[in-house]
C-alpha cells in the first residue's frame, strides 16, 4: 500500500521514495524517447520538474480509471511545453498505455500534443500560453468552494514564467478570498529561452509571492520526501503556499544538466541512446518508430471536454415600456436570475465577476442577492477572465461583467484559451462601440464582432433593446455554450412593433441564430445590428414617407446568421447594413458573405465606423457615419 496517497502519511516510507524514484526514472527515459522520435520538443524543464509531476499524480486524489471523477484534485500544469514530462508520468501512473505517448506525441491526429491538452486522460487543463495556470487554479478553487467540494488544487509553473503579470494578479486573489487546500509550485531551475533568468529579466520571485501575502517554502525540487512535506504542510496552512522547488534543468542525464540548451531542443537519436544508457533505460526507439507510422484518427473536434451542462432556473422575462439602457436591462435579469436559482433545486450556482466597475456595469444587484456568488477582482481583466472560463469548467455558470475594452479587446487571449479548454465562460460587455461617446477612441470597442467571430464556438450576442437583452441574458445563462452579450452605455426607447407596443417584449422569445423583421417592406431592406434599430426604424418611417418602404431586419447574433432572412432582405435589391461596429469585419461582411455564397446579386452598401472616432455625444457620433436615422435613409434613397 502506497502511504503517501491522499498526503495523508505524515512522511513518505523508504519504500514509497523508491517506488517514486522509478517512476521517475522511467518517466526520464520515455520524455526522451518521445521528443527524440518527435525531433521537436521541451526536455529540458520536463526533466527539471519530474519529480513534483511523479509526486502528484501518485499522491493526489486522483484516479487513472476514473480521471474525471467530481471530486479529484485539480492538478494544473501551467508551463505546458513541458508536456513529454506530463505524458510520461501520466503514463507511468497508468492513465494510458506510455508507448502511445512515446510513438504519437506531437503527431496530427494524437492527443499528446506539443503543449499539454485536456484530451489527455489526467490533463486538467490546456496550456502554454504562459502566466494563466494560476487564475484557472484560482477559478477551480473558488468554483470548489461555491460548490461546497472538498478537492485540493495544485498549480506548477516555470521560473521565467514569473515574469508575467497575470500571476501577481493570481496571487493576490487567493489571498482575498482565503482559498486553502491550495498549493503553488515554481520550478526554479533558474534557465528560460535565452539563458539565466536574471539575465533575461531580474526580479525577486519568492519576495513577490511572500509580499502578496503567500507561505514561501524553498525545498529540493528533487527530494521527494522534501517536496511531499512541504506539500503536506501547505495544505494544512491557513493561507496558500508556494514551494520554491530548486531543480537543475535536464536533471538525470549529465551532459543536459544546467544547460538552456535544452529548453527547446532535443537530442538526436545517438545522444538520445547514449542519455538512456545513462538512465539504464531499454533503447527500444526502432520500435517506437515503426509504431509512429501507423496513423492516428482521433480527431479533435470531437473532444466536448470536461465541463458538465448546466441547469439554470432564469426566472420570468420582464418588459419595459419607458426608456432604459441595455445594461440596465443585463442586470436587471441577472438579479432576477440570483433570486430564482435555488442551488437546493439541484440548478448549477450563478456566479458574477466583477473588475471594480460595479455601478457601470450594474452587478449590484446581483451582488446584494447573491454576495457568497459575487467576485469582486479589482482592475484585474486577464485574471478575471481567465477564473471565469476554470468557473464554467468546474460547475459554476459564471460571468464576467466588464467594458467591451477590457472584456472584448484586453483580454483576446484569455477567451482564446476559454475556447481550446472547452469551457462555457458568459461575458457581459457594457459600454461598447460609439455609443461610449464623450469617451473618446481609447473606449469605443468597434470590433467585438471581428474579435469573437475568430473563437470558434463562442455565441456573440447584440441585443436591440432592454426587452431583448432581458431575454438575451436569460438564454444565456441557461446554456453552456460560451457568449458573450454586447450592450452599449446609453438609455433608449424600447423599440416598437407597428402598433406601438414593446417588439421584444411581452411573449416574444429569443432564439439565438434568427433573424426578428421589425419592419416589412419589400423596395429596400435595411439590416441592422443592435442598440441601432431603433435608428433603423426611423430611418424606415422617414423613407415611407418619401414613398419608400424598406425592410428593417434587426440581427443579434451575427456569427449565426438567419440566412434565409438574409436571402429575402436580398430579393428587394437594395440592402444596407448599419452597425456600431468596424465596417470592414462586422455585420456588413457577414452579410456580403452570405449573399455570395448563397449566389444572389443585389446592391449593398456597409454603414459602420470607418476610422477612429473622436470624443462626442453618441448622437453627434453617429451622424458623423451616417448611423443616425437620417444618414440610414439618405443611404438607402442613393441606392434606389
Amino acid at each position: 500500500m502506497f502511504a503517501g496517497k491522499n498526503f495523508e502519511a505524515p512522511k513518505l516510507s523508504n519504500d514509497d521514495i523508491e517506488f517514486l524514484k522509478e517512476k521517475a526514472r522511467a518517466a526520464r527515459g520515455d520524455l526522451l524517447k518521445m521528443t527524440t522520435l518527435a525531433t521537436c520538443g521541451h526536455p529540458g524543464g520536463s526533466m527539471s520538474s519530474m519529480e513534483m509531476y511523479t509526486l502528484l499524480w501518485h499522491c493526489a486524489n486522483v484516479d487513472p480509471q476514473n480521471p474525471d471523477k467530481e471530486d479529484r484534485d485539480r492538478i494544473v500544469v501551467s508551463h505546458g511545453h513541458t508536456s513529454p514530462g506530463v505524458y510520461s508520468v501520466l503514463g507511468g501512473a497508468g492513465f494510458y498505455d506510455v508507448e502511445e505517448a512515446i510513438s504519437h506525441f506531437r503527431q496530427i491526429g494524437s492527443s499528446f500534443a506539443g503543449h499539454v491538452e485536456q484530451c489527455v486522460p489526467g490533463v486538467e487543463w490546456d496550456t502554454g500560453n504562459l502566466g494563466q495556470g494560476l487564475s484557472a487554479s484560482v477559478g477551480f478553487a473558488l468554483a470548489r468552494n461555491i460548490n461546497k467540494l472538498d478537492y485540493k488544487v495544485f498549480c506548477l509553473m516555470g521560473d521565467g514564467e514569473q515574469q508575467k503579470g497575470q500571476i501577481s494578479e493570481a496571487r493576490r486573489t487567493a489571498i482575498k478570498y482565503n482559498i486553502k487546500n491550495f498549493v503553488a509550485y515554481v520550478d526554479y531551475n533558474k534557465l528560460q529561452i535565452n539563458g539565466d533568468i536574471e539575465k533575461v529579466m531580474p526580479q525577486n520571485i519568492a519576495d513577490g509571492w511572500a509580499a502578496d501575502g503567500w507561505n514561501v517554502v524553498n525545498v529540493d525540487a528533487h527530494d521527494f520526501q522534501a517536496l511531499y512535506k512541504a506539500t503536506r504542510e501547505a495544505l494544512a496552512s491557513d493561507s496558500p503556499t508556494v514551494i520554491m522547488a530548486e531543480s537543475i534543468m535536464g536533471k538525470g542525464v549529465s551532459f543536459m544538466e544546467n544547460e538552456a540548451h535544452y529548453h527547446g531542443s532535443v537530442l538526436s537519436e545517438e545522444k538520445c541512446a547514449e542519455a538512456l544508457k545513462e538512465l539504464g533505460i531499454e533503447n527500444n526507439l526502432e520500435a517506437m518508430k515503426a509504431r509512429r507510422e501507423q496513423p492516428q484518427e482521433m480527431k479533435m473536434e470531437d473532444f466536448k471536454g470536461k465541463a458538465k451542462p448546466v441547469k439554470v432556473a432564469t426566472g420570468k422575462p420582464r418588459t419595459y415600456t419607458e426608456k432604459l439602457d441595455n445594461r440596465s436591462g443585463w442586470g436587471n435579469a441577472i438579479e432576477d436570475i440570483a433570486k430564482e436559482n435555488n442551488q437546493t433545486d439541484g440548478n448549477t450556482p450563478v456566479a458574477v465577476i466583477d473588475c471594480d466597475l460595479m455601478p457601470s456595469v450594474k452587478t449590484a444587484g446581483f451582488a446584494k442577492i447573491s454576495p457568497e456568488n459575487f467576485i469582486q477582482l479589482g482592475i484585474q481583466e486577464h485574471n478575471a477572465a481567465s477564473i471565469c472560463s476554470a468557473m464554467s469548467a468546474a460547475g459554476v455558470q459564471a460571468f464576467f461583467a466588464d467594458f467591451g475594452v477590457f472584456g472584448v479587446d484586453e483580454v483576446y487571449n484569455q477567451n482564446r484559451l476559454a475556447v481550446l479548454n472547452h469551457t462555457h465562460p458568459k461575458i457581459a460587455c457594457t459600454h461598447c462601440g460609439l455609443d461610449v461617446g464623450e469617451d473618446g477612441k481609447t473606449h469605443q470597442c468597434v470590433d467585438y464582432v471581428g474579435v469573437f467571430k475568430n473563437l470558434l464556438g463562442f455565441e456573440i450576442l447584440v441585443p436591440a433593446d432592454p426587452n431583448q437583452t432581458d431575454r438575451a441574458v436569460r438564454y444565456m445563462a441557461a446554456n453552456d455554450n460560451p457568449s458573450v452579450i454586447i450592450m452599449g452605455r446609453s438609455k433608449m426607447e424600447p423599440v416598437a412593433a407597428e402598433d406601438g407596443s414593446p417588439f421584444f417584449g411581452n411573449d416574444y422569445e429569443f432564439e439565438y441564430g434568427k433573424a426578428d423583421i421589425v419592419r416589412k417592406g419589400d423596395d429596400a431592406a435595411i439590416i441592422v445590428l443592435g442598440a441601432l434599430c431603433g435608428n433603423a426604424v426611423e430611418a424606415h418611417n422617414i423613407l415611407k414617407e418619401q414613398g419608400i418602404n424598406a425592410r428593417v431586419v434587426q440581427i443579434a447574433s451575427p456569427s449565426k446568421i438567419d440566412v434565409d432572412a438574409v436571402c429575402e432582405a436580398a430579393k428587394t435589391g437594395i440592402i444596407v447594413t448599419v452597425e456600431d461596429h468596424l465596417a470592414a469585419s462586422g455585420l456588413g461582411s457577414i452579410v456580403a458573405e452570405t449573399i455570395a455564397e448563397q449566389g444572389l446579386t443585389c446592391k449593398i452598401k456597409k454603414l459602420g465606423v470607418t476610422y477612429y472616432g473622436s470624443s462626442g455625444t453618441p448622437a453627434a457620433l453617429f451622424a458623423n457615419y451616417n448611423l443616425d436615422p437620417e444618414g440610414i435613409a439618405k443611404t438607402v434613397k442613393e441606392l434606389k
